[in-house]
């Protein structure tokens, strides 16, 4: 892959999700830059459009691939439609940034590993709590063996959705419309980072449907819980609930290992607390993650990027590691496969609730190269 050394980027969803990679862009403006926008909100966009500078504003997808002059794409539109965009954009030879999760049924996610495969261009999922820096600094204390072996982790995103369901009627088909798990990448991106290997197979229950939609419909989504095995021969379980009347707690997580163990906090309020043989006092006595944040946190996300708005900081750092791994600085570290890993349990527990909550193999898209 060629360096470039201006990436000129297209971002579609430009008036919504899009948003918010906007601030994180201005950490790398000496070498990136809003070219075009694209969104179906005509008038918004001209206000993006101002705001951004962009050359060009586009209310078809289409249109902004064939506009001439761009690098590389954002991907910020309704879930149904990333995996096919993505897709078009890889063949149009540009680099992808998709927003998650990537793809909502397996044929997608083949389309789009296909697409990833003979493209010159460079594929990242979005997955923005990979960045956040709890997630960050407890991936360091992996990587350095301060938790051992981690072997199980747990995962929730509880976050009440009913109203948005009418104001973005997408996510009442996408998100909230299929029994199983529709949006698991924000919990399962950082576990997959934590733990070694791959889900292998999962299986899935829920709850049942306790709540209607205004049109007197059941919604398909309680609680489901989603356990999944793993090829590195750990355990992780996964909770969703995007409908049940609650506060939201939105990413929270769960990790142990043979020296070590982390429990995120739950309310505002409280702390993220770890067990670490090596540096606890005793068994009985938590850590403060926030204490590790110095001596852990990566260097690159130091500073003013994670200074930077939305979710902690995270939209920032996704897009800022995007642009990175473009011109060459930096791995790619959530590649297409990677977006499958995250993507492709999901997609499995749903084929799980249908046939009664049995485990069910997951794909390894690795295994899909050259396939037609």
């Amino acid at each position: 892959m060629n360096r470039v050394e201006k990436l000129h980027i297209g971002i579609a969803g430009a008036c919504a999700r899009g948003r918010a990679f906007l601030s994180g862009l201005s950490a790398r403006e000496s070498v990136a830059c809003i070219a075009a926008v694209c969104d179906t909100d005509a008038e918004g966009l001209q206000q993006v459009r101002r705001q951004t500078g962009a050359e060009h504003a586009f209310t078809c997808f289409d249109d902004l691939l064939s506009c001439g002059g761009l690098d590389a794409v954002v991907v910020a539109t309704p879930m149904h439609l990333h995996a096919g965009q993505s897709a078009a954009a890889l063949d149009a030879g540009l680099h992808v940034l998709s927003e998650v999760t990537a793809a909502v049924d397996l044929e997608q996610c083949r389309r789009l590993v296909r697409a990833a495969q003979r493209s010159s261009g460079l594929y990242m999922l979005a997955e923005n709590c990979n960045y956040t820096v709890p997630n960050l600094v407890v991936a360091a204390l992996v990587d350095q063996g301060l938790f051992g072996t981690p072997y199980f982790a747990d995962g929730e995103y509880l976050h009440e959705v009913k109203a948005l369901n009418e104001r973005t009627p997408w996510r009442r088909r996408w998100q909230t419309g299929v029994d199983g798990i529709t949006y698991g990448t924000h919990s399962l991106g950082p576990i997959l980072r934590w733990l070694p290997g791959r889900v292998t197979e999962v299986c899935c229950a829920g709850s049942g449907h306790h709540h209607l939609d205004p049109r007197g419909d059941a919604y398909h989504q309680d609680t489901h819980v989603m356990l999944g095995r793993l090829s590195g021969g750990g355990l992780v379980k996964l909770r969703v609930d995007m409908i049940s009347d609650r506060p939201s707690v939105t990413t929270t997580y769960q990790l142990q290992g043979t020296d070590g163990c982390y429990e995120s906090a739950r309310a505002p309020g409280e702390r993220h607390r770890l067990w670490l043989r090596s540096r606890s006092p005793d068994e009985g006595t938590w850590l403060d993650l926030e204490d590790l944040v110095e001596e852990f946190l990566p260097a690159r996300w130091s500073g003013t990027v994670g200074d930077r708005q939305g979710h902690g900081g995270s939209d920032a750092r996704v897009i800022c590691a995007f642009v990175d791994a473009v011109r060459g600085d930096s791995p790619a570290e959530l590649g297409v496969h990677e977006a499958m890993d995250q993507t492709l349990p999901g997609l499995v527990s749903q084929t799980s609730m249908a046939a009664g909550g049995g485990w069910h193999p997951v794909p390894d898209s690795r295994a899909w190269t050259g396939t037609p």
